[in-house]
């Protein structure tokens, strides 16, 4: 029997993990048993819990209660939480997602134990060092086992840091072994489209069913913590509502709900309360996002995971960054990156709203990548 502990902590990791506990569940309760860790890092109900509960994910074996600080202070005390249970649990191997504190925790905690890493959602790359989760990749990836990627751009990104695989050997952090996965992220949105669809009341609750609108979400700290750029891109929604005479609505992070509470967001705030087409509402459960991606005809955002959420829904995207790691949808004309400018926010909404793109080609996988990720788990000589 296998035993994994899977470390979560932010939203984006929770609705990763749906699918491999998923999986587990259905097709490989017999050889791997999961625990799971919530560190905590996410700690609001609309961020976390709620998760848990739509997604019909176990409850967390640990939750460490870290809660919102500064890096090093979080990551710190997330590393001896983490190591804490890997004392007493012994696992066979821990799981990571994506590119949160949380991730680069769990990595290092276990490789300090000699446990091996399994990333899921590795050799991403943005090539842009001042970004947090960056480093996180990057650390995560070179002391993990197991790597797990959902596009072969992200194998090239490894091999080119010296990360390949290694066939036929006995693996560890020195020899590990890379794989093409497919991404987890895509067998969720096959699962709980229909759901969505059928089960989220958003769009009636919203009055939106049957019109046209724009979906934006901002939560990175280089849009909202900078006057001009998060003045910006509020600008630029503004313009594209009025006029387009469409509805733009954004889910708001709690932290951007926070920050547009203060006093420099004021004036932006007084330009979006005179337009009845931008409309503020509270963060959204997954279902929820998931109804409301579907419904879009334009997305725009800062959020990796909602890029690639863009992709799956066959909708295009307008990246409120200046770099992606996720750098195919750029590459297929499916996106755009804007950073936080205005006008080029504002033209490339245009030419995606008047001539939106025809193809979506199956760059992340056949939606089955945790049951891949999982076959190579059971078969692989890692432990």
């Amino acid at each position: 029997m296998i035993k994994l502990l899977t470390i979560i902590g932010a939203r984006p990791q929770i609705i990763k993990a749906a699918a491999l506990s998923r999986t587990i569940h259905a097709e490989f309760n017999n050889t791997v048993r999961e625990v799971i860790l919530h560190t905590g890092q996410h700690y609001d109900d609309s961020m976390s819990e709620v998760f848990f509960r739509e997604m019909q994910i176990p409850s967390a074996d640990y939750n460490l209660g870290i809660g919102s600080a500064s890096h090093g202070s979080q990551t710190g005390h997330m590393i001896k939480g983490i190591e804490e249970v890997l004392t007493k649990e012994k696992p066979s191997g821990m799981v990571v997602y994506g590119d949160t504190n949380s991730t680069l925790a769990g990595a290092l905690a276990a490789s300090k134990l000699h446990i091996p890493v399994i990333h899921i959602e590795a050799g991403l790359r943005s090539f842009n060092k001042q970004m947090p989760e960056e480093i996180n990749r990057i650390a995560c990836d070179h002391v993990s086992t197991l790597l797990f990627s959902p596009t072969l751009t992200g194998v090239k990104n490894l091999a080119k840091e010296g990360i390949k695989h290694h066939e036929n050997q006995s693996l560890s952090f020195d020899r590990q072994g890379v794989y093409h996965s497919g991404d987890v992220m895509y067998d969720n949105t096959l699962f709980f489209k229909e759901l969505a669809i059928k089960k989220s009341p958003v769009l009636n609750k919203l009055g939106l069913e049957g019109q046209s609108y724009i979906l934006a979400t901002i939560h990175r700290p280089s849009n909202t913590d900078v006057p001009e750029n998060l003045g910006g891109i509020l600008k630029a929604l503004n313009v594209i509502s009025k006029e387009k005479h469409m509805p733009v609505i954004l889910p708001l992070h709690p932290r951007t709900a926070a920050i547009l509470k203060q006093d420099h967001a004021r004036k932006h705030m007084e330009l979006i309360r005179s337009n009845s087409l931008v409309r503020l509402i509270p963060a959204v459960s997954f279902l929820d996002m998931i109804g409301l991606e579907a419904g879009a005809d334009l997305i725009l955002t800062d959020s990796g995971g909602v890029q690639k959420e863009a992709w799956f829904m066959e909708k295009p995207v307008v990246v409120l960054r200046e770099e992606t790691e996720w750098v195919e949808i750029i590459e297929a004309g499916n996106g755009i990156l804007t950073g936080p400018n205005s006008e080029k926010i504002i033209q490339a909404a245009q030419n995606y709203l008047e001539a939106p793109p025809g193809e979506y080609p199956p760059i992340f996988g056949d939606g089955k990548a945790a049951r891949q990720i999982l076959n190579v788990l059971s078969t692989a000589n890692w432990q």
